[in-house]
């Protein structure tokens, strides 16, 4: 096979064979296909697609590249729980203790912020001593003990994925729905887990930004999981305003560990309990888990966890040393967060990265001190600006003009869920 003949046929709108995609993937993976060459394949799937069965060999072909891992010495149910990203979005931190809780087995493999989207690891990585790094035969200790562990992916998962991801990083072929189920999917089966309940988020602060778009990677996701034998949910939810108070690293974990004391914001809670639900039904396991979160339960397994990958829950979690306020310009209700904006500001503070290699500071980020449906008055605070560098602080500020809208009258706040789709 010659990689031009099938990029011929990919940009001309045909089908590649099982025979070429498992050949195509190997070559690029193995460095015998150039950077180019993948890069053109990438820009022709954007524009052309791939038809269901083309999609689920790519993927196949992508868990293959690597090691696929067995979890059936856990001796539990395993579970895991995906996001398509947001701003403010800490669910995992509370969804995944909650759930182990519950008595299944969460092998959660996180990845790192870009952009104005925060990342697990960075988050816990606030935590004095946490470590994101385990060998697979230390993963497979910490979930048959604890029933927890949330980690860096190893080299060995899905090694395409990592090749590919990078090129379309740098390409603009990332918005392609083949591609990124492909992404995602390829490496949650590799991970060998049983079941996953992916939430797919769509408005402003999400990478979709139409319910539509939402919807149909969620159905692609979903078949692809069905295809691969992992059973899949997925939870559609609007990510126009932040999630929860707050924006950055070591401010997400602190409203995390609220959340597991059995506090937190309403709208926190509404998408951890929904999403745990789903996790918890797929597990087979009839448990509400509502009143393990309120009874400790869930920060019990999350201090366990914390232990066991070299951090310390009891230290103190950092804090900035200086605060900027945006306050209201002028009375009444407010209509509208922006969640872009707000990511954007948390991100020029330094809470996120331009590049995979950029350091991210702890500290810095936004909290959102009123929301949309909140009454408030002329020159109250509305956003409480965590500064690292003062040198960031113009930044953010130019990245709020016009992140706030405040009406004479409320509006009608759509529902935070929009659907599930089942497999």
């Amino acid at each position: 096979m010659q990689a031009v003949d099938l990029i011929r046929t990919k940009r001309d709108g045909g089908r590649l064979s099982d025979a070429e995609v498992r050949w195509f993937i190997d070559s690029y993976t193995h460095g015998r296909i150039a950077d180019e060459q993948a890069s053109a394949m990438l820009m022709a799937i954007v524009f052309r697609g791939l038809d269901p069965a083309e999609l689920s060999e790519w993927t196949a072909a992508m868990i293959d590249s690597g090691d696929r891992m067995n979890l059936s010495t856990v001796g539990k149910p395993t579970v895991d729980k995906h996001s398509t990203g947001g701003v403010g979005d800490k669910v995992s931190l509370v969804a995944c203790p909650l759930v182990a809780a519950c008595g299944a087995a969460v092998p959660q493999l996180s990845g790192r912020g870009l952009g104005h989207t925060g990342g697990t690891l960075d988050k816990l990585e606030a935590i004095s001593g946490w470590q994101a790094s385990l060998t697979p035969e230390q993963m497979l200790s910490q979930l048959h003990d604890i029933g927890l562990v949330i980690c860096a992916a190893g080299a060995g998962l899905a090694p395409a994925d990592r090749k590919l991801y990078a090129l379309r990083d740098v390409t603009a072929t990332v918005e392609s729905i083949p591609l990124i189920a492909s992404s995602i999917m390829s490496k949650k089966i590799a991970e060998g887990t049983e079941s996953l309940v992916l939430n797919v988020t769509f408005g402003s602060g999400a990478f979709m930004k139409r319910l539509d778009q939402a919807h149909e990677l969620a159905e692609t996701m979903v078949q692809l999981g069905a295809a691969h034998g992992v059973r899949t949910t997925a939870v559609l939810s609007r990510m126009d305003t932040p999630l929860g108070r707050s924006a950055g690293n070591a401010l997400e974990i602190t409203e995390s560990i609220e959340a597991l004391n059995g506090g937190g914001p309403d709208d926190l809670l509404e998408i951890t309990l929904a999403l745990a639900r789903e996790m918890l039904t797929l597990a087979k396991i009839d448990i509400d888990p509502a009143p393990v979160l309120q009874n400790g339960q869930a920060l019990r397994v999350w201090n366990q966890m914390i232990r066991a990958q070299g951090g310390d829950p009891d230290a103190p979690i950092p804090v900035a040393s200086r605060r900027e306020i945006v306050r209201a310009e002028q009375s009444g209700y407010i209509t509208r967060l922006d969640a872009f904006a707000v990511g954007v500001a948390a991100w020029r503070l330094g809470a996120g990265r331009s590049r995979k290699e950029d350091p991210v500071s702890p500290i810095a980020g936004v909290v959102c001190l009123a929301k949309p449906g909140d009454v408030v008055e002329q020159g109250q605070p509305i956003l409480e600006l965590h500064i690292d560098n003062v040198d960031r602080l113009s930044g953010a500020l130019e990245a709020l003009i016009d992140a706030i809208t405040i009406a004479p009258e409320p509006i009608e706040t759509p529902p935070l869920i929009a659907d599930i789709l089942r497999s």
